[in-house]
């Protein structure tokens, strides 16, 4: 159990230098924390947090040779006490969904306003977890949609409409696509209506929209 007399350690982590600097010059102003070292890559923080075991790590989500995510799953697994902190600009649903599964103590925007982050910490602090039901709940809402579209394409598609659907993701006419296939432009019609209707699209702009977001689960046509 922490003694209320001592100031909480802090390593902060981030790789752009002045919000860094911001960011330790505001704990330097509240007795309540003590800035041990600071860094600009996940790595080089990993093996800092490894060594000095922290009360807490603020970590920037998104850091060149480890990320924010990377470090909170190797306290993880090495079952340290270190509470993390991760901070974000502006991750992808799934970086916020998988820190909050993860077991990120805190999840903060950076433009989040300096007395704001320092309440976060002291909540965290004493075991209560920070995760804004505005960015965590949204992003896992969205990945749940984007599961389904997944498993629309996986699963509702034949082998034939997925290879059409990948054709059009690289912009090929429906032309090109007969040709490629060896089908005919009306086959070509008559399985892109197919698509729209399981897939629930209203035309080609909106299917070739679906199919980059989903492109690694299509075929590779040669």
């Amino acid at each position: 159990m922490r003694q209320a007399s001592r100031a909480l350690r802090v390593i902060l982590a981030d790789d752009h230098p002045v919000f860094l600097n911001g960011l330790q010059a505001l704990l330097q102003t509240d007795p309540m924390f003590e800035v041990v070292a600071v860094y600009s890559n996940g790595k080089a923080a990993l093996q800092a947090i490894l060594e000095h075991e922290p009360d807490l790590a603020v970590l920037d989500i998104s850091m060149p040779g480890c990320t924010g995510v990377e470090v909170l799953a190797e306290l993880g697994d090495r079952g340290l006490s270190t509470r993390v902190i991760l901070l974000t600009a502006s991750a992808g649903d799934h970086e916020i969904v998988e820190a909050a599964a993860r077991g990120t103590y805190g999840l903060m925007l950076k433009d989040t306003a300096a007395g704001t982050l320092l309440e976060c910490m002291r909540s965290v602090s004493v075991g209560r977890r920070w995760l804004p039901p505005d960015i965590v709940e949204a992003a896992v809402r969205r990945e749940e949609e984007k599961r389904a579209r997944v498993t629309q394409l996986d699963t509702v598609l034949t082998a034939r409409e997925r290879e059409i659907v990948a054709l059009v993701a690289e912009g090929r006419s429906n032309k090109d696509i007969a040709r490629q296939l060896g089908l005919t432009d009306g086959t070509v019609k008559i399985h892109l209506n197919n698509i729209y209707r399981k897939l629930e699209v209203s035309n080609r702009t909106s299917l070739t929209a679906l199919a980059l977001s989903y492109q690694s689960r299509l075929p590779n046509i040669k």
